[in-house]
């Protein structure tokens, strides 16, 4: 092949296929979900359609660059991690982070996707552990929940709300009830810092009885809100 002919096969749509926008990929202690605590690789990508109000990652909707999806195979492969954990911003508004995942789980890493529940899950692998939002009212965006996302979520998934208050509380406890979450899969109470106190949180859950897992940001109690941990 000439040079002019690499040039131009370098730049078909085959070629430049699996790329992904990302913000950064770096190397910390999972805070959060079933994970916690497990040294894991982060595959963060740029972008999100949403605007929680309480968002601590707004630095990833915009900018990232491009990086073909062997080349991200091949960092993540360079901190020898078991558990590597695919997040944003909103990971599926780039429709070729499905291919990252199952090429993560084809190559034996225990993958989890952090999801906002905005977007279709159907067609994530389902060896991926998805960690996917229910949007309390006070994060702005409890509109865009994608209710049938419901019916994707597999045992070994998990279901987040983020409580920013005690009517969030309130709306989540009335949605355990009505959509039998927590047959559905594990569902995990998390406290917005500074919102509401997490002793608070952990009281109400504890007086009602919940069948839910309560958590705090592990990443936060370490690290504050420092990006690249």
């Amino acid at each position: 092949m000439s040079g002019n002919d690499a040039r131009v096969a370098s730049t078909t749509p085959a070629a430049v296929a699996e790329r992904l926008r990302i913000t950064e990929v770096f190397h910390s202690i999972q805070g959060e979900a079933d994970a916690i605590g497990w040294r894991t690789v982060f595959v963060r990508l740029t972008g999100c359609p949403l605007r929680c109000v309480w968002c601590d990652t707004e630095y990833s909707f915009y900018g990232g660059n491009w990086h073909a999806i062997d080349d991200i195979l091949a960092e993540v492969a360079s901190y020898a991690a078991h558990h590597v954990c695919v997040t944003g911003g909103e990971p599926l508004a780039q429709k070729r982070c499905l291919i990252l995942l199952q090429k993560l789980c084809d190559a034996g890493y225990e993958v989890s996707l952090e999801t906002s529940g905005a977007l279709d899950v159907s067609a994530v692998d389902p060896r991926v552990r998805k960690v996917m939002d229910l949007k309390a009212p006070d994060s702005g965006e409890s509109g865009r929940n994608l209710w049938s996302n419901l019916d994707h979520l597999l045992p070994h998934d998990q279901l987040k709300i983020v409580i920013a208050s005690r009517r969030d509380y309130d709306w989540a406890r009335a949605m355990l009830a009505e959509h039998a979450l927590a047959e559905r899969c594990m569902v995990l109470f998390s406290p917005v810092h500074g919102a509401v106190l997490p002793r608070e949180l952990a009281e109400w859950i504890i007086a009602d009885r919940l069948p839910v897992r309560f958590q705090m940001q592990l990443h936060k109690l370490l690290w504050n809100d420092a990006a690249g941990h």
